[in-house]
């Protein structure tokens, strides 16, 4: 028998923790429901934005570079989203407090959620499971103001990625 069969076994478990996703939600389609604590112990849901656009991100990591440019960049462009009935809210698996620090030292805006069960991340097919290793992916998703999903962005680019939602907004908005 070869005497690296252990790390086929570990590299199985780990494969297979990562393998199930649920697929995103496709436009046209309802958005998942869900109540999440913000940086500040506040539970949010999307219901309470019901009237106005959802940008929904999900990012993998508080304080990390491409985490920082992208919250950066809704954060600057904020007055356009406001100017657009538009709420932006982040969510990852962080902590509150983690989301709290990251919000205060960045001057956020906009609501960052806590999800560290995974569940909501799950729920919009952007959850990464490796074991010990757990992320949100950086996807985002652009919700109408009945609550239905207008947009998906599924392969993002942190440096880009804000001034794509903000022209597909415009666009949506003005239909």
């Amino acid at each position: 028998m070869n005497k690296h069969w252990h790390w086929l076994v570990w590299a199985t478990i780990l494969l297979s923790g990562a393998a199930y996703a649920e697929a995103p939600p496709q436009p046209g389609s309802v958005a998942p429901a869900f109540v999440l604590p913000d940086g500040n112990g506040k539970s949010r849901s999307l219901a309470e934005w019901r009237g106005k656009w959802v940008v929904l991100y999900f990012y993998p990591k508080d304080n990390t570079p491409g985490c920082t440019t992208e919250a950066i960049n809704f954060r600057d462009n904020q007055p356009q989203f406001m100017e657009l009935n538009a709420q932006v809210v982040g969510v990852s698996v962080d902590t509150e407090s983690s989301h709290r620090d990251f919000a205060e030292e960045k001057r956020l805006p906009f609501p960052l959620l806590s999800d560290q069960s995974g569940k909501v991340s799950q729920s919009f097919g952007a959850y990464s499971n490796w074991g010990v290793i757990k992320f949100a992916k950086r996807y985002t998703f652009l919700i109408d103001p009945e609550g239905m999903v207008a947009k998906t962005y599924l392969q993002v680019d942190a440096g880009k990625h804000v001034g794509e939602v903000i022209a597909d907004l415009k666009f949506l908005a003005a239909k």
